[in-house]
């Protein structure tokens, strides 16, 4: 275990080493930390993949082991069974999935690929991989059909020839069914493709091919010729067998559907058009839509089921797919959020000779997945137990909380089950396979998303699981525009009219405080409760954040709209914002004046209920400027324990007291620098510098002022405005609130509008310097301090990190009377890029929590409320030792710094090509560390303090903006981003972790008997009407057949040396196979064994009567006799 001393060592010393400052012997034991992180701690694997499978394009479901399985345009497959047993598995070319058969029962999934590949995935291990491959290269692959109970997989392609695959060895079958054969030697033209292979339920050795030009052949394998042919004019989409084999349905473009006689390929024996408008003078229906597919399914007690998608009339107004179920004479047509894929009908039994009994029908959506109740009135759908829900509305941010207070996600259920919807079925999930994991690494993990509805989605992710806990929709708090005088329905796309989406968030898990910006540049204060409560006013506080004015056109002279300082609105008023325009406004006014003073979004002016959850106390709108937008929030900081809220954009930073509802501090970046302070940002030039309007300047001299010793009274000249220290305090003035906010007339530019034209300069662009972290911590402000105080650090996209010295009065009522002073204190320290994270340990090295509010009901009577502080300051700094150590972490560096000495003891340059997107300070099981992600894709881990490299892993290479905005660390070694619009990966760094994720995982394929098939009867099998069986074996093995030709596709085994394969070579299949024939063996030799008992007793019998009669013969002989 190595050991680093840290030691007070002269400013600067190390930052001209880029690796890890070298410490100084001779330190005492208190001085020394112990670093117990190594490099075997860590190993990146990822876990689980949560959501609904983005882009999906195929869809199959195991009858038997209730397995459903889901293939992507992208290549991916994603397996689920009951809630909580899900999996994701990659094809490596990454090809669309186009086709998915399970081997029903026996624990493998066929995969057919828009390359022209066919893969078997072996289910029987927790993580399936892929036993062989067959490449097809010079035919593609348009259908494929595996009957039940059989080893032979027929593959359709685009030419309209048949290939037949063995399952157990994936080599290809001589018997080929070449197209020219199977339609009428008379026919000119190519059929097309295949749609549509099947088996006649009754008789295996008839199949039926449907060709794509409406052609549909009924081949005799055995004979290997055509039995009848059935011709229609419109193409075909899909084709269902009814189960005694003698009809079957097609499904055409003109949507139409047609009922053939087996029999009789003359003419179909019903053409109905189920959507079609039906004319009175006895023609035909007007066309319709095209049935994409059509599924037959009969019922033993009433009429068959026949469900379809598509077939609506052009002229119907609804432009929303529908499933279509008909059942006798009813016909109900359920309307879809999203256009259908596919569907599957599931039925009670897997024999397609039987009645199917059908129960349910899955119905995959391009973004959803639902599950459709047969057997109630009015089909309702199933409750989803699936995390599937994600992009209900698009994620814009995310943030990962592991090991979370162990009460809060039983608190946030209590809540949030309140508000599940109701109407659902009440039968069990239909999908209900496979079984949980064992592992025990278990602790309360919480994953937040803000969406671009507003709304914020709270998730339990403990235990490699993931399901929503609770709901919160900010947009409640605003007065929603209408348009058309109706409200949009959500859109799934982000676009620019989504004024409520979630910029970021703030969450402290100990106090359940919430705090959340919005684009509109708005923010939300949320406290957590477990009553209802109705607001009467929704408090709200507007602030003005400008900047410098050198970079804001001034108001009209004539002071119709002069600007004034930000100021709470009071409560009981009625606000100018009530009466304002929604945020789509125009930046002039009707009469062509700037807008000025304005915030986005109009605030609820009626009394709001507000559920049990999170309810609102307080909202902050950032105002127009002169006709220029506010700038977005790109920062935010709550601290329950000091009751303040911090926000920062390019025009500043404010802080904000939510308990007092009032503004502390309102300012541009340039100005907290102190005049001697050597990273000062100087004022771009050349600039047009404009004065303020007097309407300003006599507000703010006019205003009663108190300014902490050291400061100046604000004038208007600009040396004096250049030597003033920055110090400020709020005063009650007549009971009101006024907040001090100062301007530098010759102050840089730190505005940057939405509106503003692309031709900005870089090197204007470069030095607009914006606030982009925040930290609130009890600390060291200044150099001079001997005991810690509440502090808060902030950090820019500069590099500088700059510090605010709190004074909180004493807690109780003062609290809520006297006010909090705010002071600056410069700049502690620079690096290189801007500040992503900022830390604090203490002496030993243990990482410092910021002080919190445990929670307490809000609305519990005011005897009840107490406000606590936890943890309590830690003992005085001795004098010239530091007792605690910054930790932070820019786009290129991460330094460690010693506080109060403000002494920079290691420094390390993480990256010089690229840049880090997300830093954080993590808590590992055996220690801290620093974990970072880059653009060019690494994941490091580095040690607290010493900054050694741990970890260097190219993982994932940044493709998408997406994840670099939903990138997260969390404690033990947990991580995850959006790795699509839809989809959460979570990865894990851990060791430990990765050494117990097999035992998390759940299992896919449980042991289970196929049930028996259907009785045939007597008279059936008298006079032989039952189902025919077939010996594929005599009619597609190589001995029959041939061999296939070598050209037409290679055979390619699958990845050797993988978890769980062994034994797998010859696929899961064959095992089977080998098992019946064993048992068929077995019960050959205990035949054979029966009929050698009877022949023994047979002949035991004739010795005994043998013996019987050569007794009575001798009985009364005597010896002499004989």
């Amino acid at each position: 275990m190595k050991k680093f001393n840290i030691r007070k060592v002269l400013d600067g010393l190390t930052a001209s080493s880029s690796g890890t400052a070298s410490p100084q012997p001779g330190t005492n034991q208190n001085d020394v930390i112990q670093e117990t992180l190594q490099s075997e701690h860590f190993q990146l694997c990822k876990t689980v993949r949560h959501g609904f499978p983005y882009q999906p394009s195929s869809m199959a479901f195991d009858p038997v082991q209730k397995i459903l399985a889901i293939g992507t345009q992208s290549g991916a497959v994603r397996l689920f069974g009951r809630a909580g047993v899900e999996c994701y598995c990659q094809h490596d070319s990454g090809a669309a999935v186009i086709q998915l058969q399970f081997l029903v029962n026996e624990g493998a999934l066929v995969s057919a690929l828009a390359d022209d590949s066919v893969h078997l995935w072996n289910l029987r291990q927790k993580q399936p991989a892929i036993l062989h491959t067959l490449k097809f290269n010079r035919e593609r692959i348009t259908f494929c059909h595996l009957p039940f109970q059989s080893k032979w997989l027929y593959i359709g392609t685009e030419k309209g020839n048949i290939h037949i695959v063995n399952v157990e060895s994936f080599t290809l079958s001589g018997y080929v069914i070449m197209w020219n054969k199977a339609i009428e030697l008379s026919s000119k033209s190519h059929p097309g493709p295949v749609v549509h292979i099947s088996d006649n339920p009754m008789d295996e050795g008839k199949i039926l091919i449907g060709f794509e030009c409406g052609t549909v052949v009924l081949w005799d394998l055995k004979c290997k010729k055509a039995d009848y042919r059935y011709n229609h004019d419109e193409a075909i989409h899909s084709v269902a067998w009814h189960h005694e084999g003698k009809q079957f349905t097609c499904s055409h473009s003109d949507g139409t559907l047609t009922t053939w006689n087996v029999r009789v390929p003359a003419k179909p024996t019903i053409t109905i058009t189920p959507h079609g408008k039906q004319p009175k003078d006895g023609k035909k229906p007007e066309p319709c839509k095209p049935i994409l597919k059509v599924e037959y399914k009969t019922t033993r007690a009433g009429d068959a089921f026949v469900v379809m998608s598509g077939g609506l009339s052009y002229d119907t107004g609804c432009r929303r797919s529908c499933l279509t179920v008909m059942h006798g004479k009813s016909t109900a047509v359920l309307e879809m959020d999203y256009p259908i894929v596919d569907f599957l009908t599931l039925c009670e039994t897997p024999y397609p000779n039987d009645f199917q009994e059908p129960y349910a029908v899955v119905v995959l959506l391009e973004k959803d997945l639902v599950v459709i109740d047969l057997e109630q009135i009015g089909y309702p759908i199933f409750e989803n137990p699936y995390p599937l829900s994600i992009h209900e509305s698009p994620v814009t941010c995310v943030e990962y909380f592991a090991d979370c207070p162990p009460e809060l996600i039983p608190a946030l259920y209590s809540v949030g089950s309140r508000q599940k919807r109701q109407g659902y079925s009440k039968k069990e999930w239909p999908i209900s396979g496979g079984n949980w994991g064992q592992g025990t690494l278990s602790y309360p993990e919480i994953i937040v998303t803000g969406h671009a509805d507003g709304s914020i989605k709270f998730w339990d992710a403990s235990a490699i699981m993931l399901q929503v806990l609770y709901k919160l929709k900010t947009a409640k708090v605003f007065e929603k525009a209408l348009k058309g005088g109706k409200e949009e329905k959500p859109s799934t796309e982000i676009v620019d009219e989504d004024p409520f989406a979630i910029q970021t968030l703030s969450w402290c898990p100990e106090s359940r405080m919430l705090c959340v910006a919005g684009v509109s540049a708005h923010v939300i204060i949320y406290r957590f409760s477990k009553q209802e409560m109705t607001t009467e006013v929704v408090q709200l506080l507007e602030v003005r954040m400008q900047g410098e004015l050198n970079d804001v056109d001034s108001p009209d002279p004539a002071g119709d709209h002069p600007p004034t300082p930000s100021t709470p609105v009071p409560p009981s008023s009625s606000s100018p914002t009530q009466e304002r325009e929604p945020p789509e406004a125009q930046p002039f006014t009707s009469d062509d004046r700037p807008r000025d003073n304005v915030p986005g979004l109009k605030v609820w002016s009626a009394p709001l209920k507000q559920s049990p959850g999170y309810q609102v106390e307080l909202v902050i709108q950032l105002v127009w400027v002169s006709g220029e937008p506010p700038q977005q929030i790109t920062s935010l900081a709550v601290s329950s324990s000091d009751g303040l809220v911090v926000f920062g954009n390019s025009s500043g930073l404010a802080v904000v007291d939510y308990l007092q509802k009032s503004l502390l501090l309102n300012m541009s970046t340039s100005e907290l620098y102190s005049p001697s302070d050597p990273y000062q940002r100087q004022p771009r030039s050349p600039r047009k510098t404009r004065q303020p309007s007097g309407g300003v300047l006599n507000e703010l001299m006019s205003t009663e002022v108190f300014l902490l010793p050291g400061s100046t009274t604000p004038t208007n000249s600009d040396d004096e405005h250049k030597q003033k220290s920055i110090h400020f305090h709020i005063i009650h003035h007549f009971s009101s609130l006024f907040v001090l906010s100062l301007y530098h007339p010759d102050a840089k530019d730190s505005s940057f509008s939405r509106s503003r034209s692309s031709s900005v300069t870089s090197i204007e662009r470069e030095s607009r310097e914006a606030i982009s972290s925040f930290h609130f911590s009890e600390s060291f402000p200044r150099k001079t301090d001997s005991s810690p105080s509440p502090s808060l650090w902030l950090g820019t996209t500069q590099g500088t990190v700059l510090v605010l010295s709190l004074s909180l009065p004493p807690t109780g009522d003062q609290r809520l009377q006297q006010p909090v002073g705010v002071s600056s204190c410069g700049t502690l320290v620079r690096l290189k890029g801007g500040i992503l994270t900022m830390a604090f340990l203490d002496s030993l090295g243990a990482v410092l929590p910021p002080s919190y509010e445990p929670w307490s009901e809000p609305n519990a009577p005011d005897e009840e409320k107490t406000r606590r502080r936890r943890p309590a300051s830690p003992p005085p700094t001795q004098e010239g030792q530091d007792s605690q150590y910054a930790v932070v972490c820019s786009e290129k560096q991460a330094k460690v710094v010693g506080l109060p000495s403000q002494s920079c003891f290691f420094k390390h340059n993480i990256t010089e090509s690229s840049f880090v997107l997300r830093a954080d300070v993590v808590q590992m099981a055996a220690g801290l560390c620093l974990a970072c992600f880059c653009a060019n894709g690494h994941i490091m881990t580095l040690s607290l303090p010493s900054l050694r490299p741990l970890l260097d892993v190219n993982y994932l290479p940044l493709t998408d903006m997406r994840i670099a905005r939903t990138f997260c660390f969390s404690n033990l070694g947990q991580a995850m981003y959006l790795t699509s619009p839809t989809e959460i990966q979570r990865i894990t760094y851990s060791q430990e972790t990765c050494d117990n994720l097999q035992e998390m995982m759940g299992e896919l394929f449980t042991p289970l008997e196929t049930p028996e098939a259907p009785n045939r009867g007597f008279f059936k099998g008298l006079f032989g009407g039952g189902a025919q069986s077939l010996d594929r074996e005599d009619l597609f093995g190589e001995t029959a057949a041939g061999k296939a030709s070598r050209s037409l596709a290679q055979h390619i085994p699958g990845p050797q040396g993988m978890e769980g394969m062994k034994g797998a070579a010859s696929g899961v299949v064959g095992d089977l196979a080998r098992a019946r024939i064993a048992l068929d063996e077995r019960g050959q030799k205990l035949g054979e064994l029966e009929d050698r008992t009877a022949a023994m007793m047979a002949s035991a019998d004739s010795f005994s009567k043998h013996a019987h009669d050569m007794m009575l013969k001798y009985k009364d002989k005597k010896w002499y006799q004989l």
